[in-house]
């Protein structure tokens, strides 16, 4: 299904100021250019929008508009790379790879949105041109790596869609359909609102919550819908109507959460808030290439489900934020003594939103009560939860295939931790303990995968390598083998060429631009035997390559990078 164009995130700089003419612009139909540049030029098609970050070697490149954009908001040099169709340098600036993340959270700080464009295959293996894929879209609201987050804060998307009911009377009143998920956590939530009273509570609705990023359909007056100025604060994501039909979005939510109806999750009568809900699983499923695994059920919300404090009243008595606009001094600086970052971001939305069903209060209040009088097993149980991480966006990062090998053995863990929790909490007798109690599950089967299959202090980034057991592959145990007793023949012929030539200072060494030499100092080189080739002229001496060492050097340098490759397609 083709990507629907997606308009620039309202509020974020202009990428057209300051263009130069023409040098800003890509030809997109422009016969005359290189293939790698027809690959970008494609690419750009599909998010004309967002800022391209086009994988090229080491390097995320951006030309024409988009280098002239990412150059001032990032303090980038603004080069060019040879010239279009018309004579005209191309505008062009990168960042290197490896340090992509931290270039792509400004950018999206500053309100961008961020297309990856990478390499989907090796490119010694390629066959004419690197194939490259969008491989995934950065946005405000889709920004998940967890340096760049606020551990206790959530990070909603909103999406917003507003019509007529079906069966609904012409004239009536349209009702607005809203969902609310954290990609972070897989929390998914929907409401409908109607009338005057119910569009002040969506208002309401978005002050409190702050969502990163809006997402409605093009045709869509905002400023009708979010009546308090939202729609000029935040960011806001366009997209084609049609991913807001209802069947389309009934469809995509039938899809995600394997089920032939939504009955059980409230929506059946619901037509506005399924078409918001769907929509948004519609455009994060796109964006991220991913089916959002931990996105696992969507909670229809109504006005009987908690109390709506609006945001003037919760800034007033400073319940999550101070009249300064800090936390210190907040109800909520007060209480918070949670141990972790998913207790701070639960306690925090308990308190935006208070209990209103009185027997849902009563059973709080119970199993709060045996913990304040239960001083010994409470802290029993806070120490316990010392060892246990962010879960929630752990699984989350691992669902969308972007979790590294130390956050696997995070999860592992904290997963491990689940026993000693269960056997703290068997002492409290409380209702919702014992509820919260029998539904925990200790996951014996994936801590074990993932026990067997990484060890116990990997790095935190793929690339790196190094993260696989030994014996969980034999194809990987026998690279290993052969980079290992290749690097200790290596050292075992610099002995015996020492040996040979008389020469106590012969080196055999490395690096990458000239793989393995045999290093000989100025005083020494009357000494070289006939089979030594000269492979460069260095200030204190000459570097030398011979056949044997070639041959091993093809050996061990192909078993490293095999086993990356391994390791890789193992993770």
């Amino acid at each position: 299904m083709a990507t629907p164009p997606f308009d620039r995130a309202q509020g974020a700089p202009s990428a057209s100021r300051g263009a130069a003419p023409g040098s800003a612009t890509p030809a997109g139909h422009a016969p005359n250019v290189t293939p790698a540049m027809r690959q970008y030029l494609d690419a750009k098609q599909q998010y004309r929008d967002a800022i391209l970050f086009f994988r090229m070697g080491d390097f995320y490149e951006m030309f024409y508009e988009d280098a002239l954009v990412a150059a001032r908001a990032l303090d980038l040099t603004l080069t060019s790379r040879s010239k279009d169709n018309q004579g005209t340098s191309i505008p062009m600036c990168g960042v290197p790879h490896h340090a992509a993340e931290a270039y792509l959270a400004r950018l999206v700080k500053k309100g961008f949105r961020v297309a990856i464009c990478d390499q989907v295959e090796d490119p010694k293996k390629a066959k004419g041109i690197v194939k490259r894929e969008i491989v995934r879209v950065v946005s405000p609201g889709t920004l998940t790596d967890a340096q760049y987050l606020d551990e206790r804060a959530p990070a909603f998307l909103l999406s917003v869609f507003m019509g007529s009911p079906p069966g609904t009377a012409r004239g009536s009143d349209p009702v607005v359909g809203v969902a609310l998920l954290d990609l972070t956590t897989g929390e998914f939530s929907c409401a409908e609102y109607a009338g005057t009273a119910g569009l002040q509570a969506l208002a309401d609705e978005v002050s409190v919550l702050r969502p990163r990023e809006i997402v409605a359909p093009i045709d869509l007056d905002l400023a009708r819908v979010l009546t308090d100025g939202a729609a000029e604060r935040l960011p806001v994501t366009r997209v084609e109507p049609w991913t807001f039909e209802h069947e389309s979005a009934r469809r995509t939510l039938l899809d995600q959460f394997r089920t032939n109806g939504l009955e059980g999750f409230g929506l059946d009568s619901h037509a506005l808030a399924t078409s918001a809900a769907g929509a948004l699983l519609h455009y994060l499923r796109d964006t991220q290439k991913a089916d959002l695994a931990h996105v696992r059920s969507v909670v229809y919300k109504t006005s009987a489900d908690c109390l709506l404090v609006d945001a003037v009243t919760l800034k007033h008595l400073e319940v999550v934020e101070s009249m300064e606009g800090g936390r210190e001094g907040t109800l909520l600086h007060e209480l918070d003594r949670t141990v972790t970052a998913m207790a701070g971001r639960l306690l925090r939305a308990w308190l935006l939103r208070p209990l209103v069903s009185l027997d849902r209060i009563h059973d709080r209040l119970d199993a709060v009560e045996e913990f304040a009088f239960r001083s010994t097993d409470r802290g029993k149980f806070r120490e316990v939860l010392k060892s246990v991480q962010d879960l929630e966006r752990l699984v989350a990062r691992a669902a969308l295939g972007n979790a590294g090998p130390r956050d696997l053995v995070g999860l592992k863990q904290s997963i491990a931790v689940v026993p000693r929790v269960r056997l703290v909490l068997d002492a409290f007798e409380a209702p919702l303990t014992r509820s919260l109690l029998s539904a925990l599950d200790e996951l014996a089967d994936v801590r074990d995968d993932i026990d067997r299959t990484l060890v116990d202090e990997p790095g935190a980034l793929v690339r790196d390598g190094g993260y696989i057991r030994d014996g969980l592959d034999a194809e990987l145990d026998d690279l290993r083998r052969i980079s290992r007793s290749g690097k200790q023949v290596i050292a075992e012929l610099e002995e015996r060429e020492k040996q040979r030539t008389g020469i106590s200072s012969l080196k055999v060494r490395y690096n990458r631009v000239f793989g393995y030499y045999i290093e000989i100092s100025k005083s020494n080189l009357h000494a070289v035997p006939p089979d030594y080739h000269r492979k460069q002229t260095i200030a204190g001496g000459e570097r030398f390559i011979t056949p044997a060492l070639k041959e091993y050097e093809e050996k061990v340098l192909g078993a490293d990078e095999r086993i990356l490759e391994r390791e890789i397609e193992l993770f």
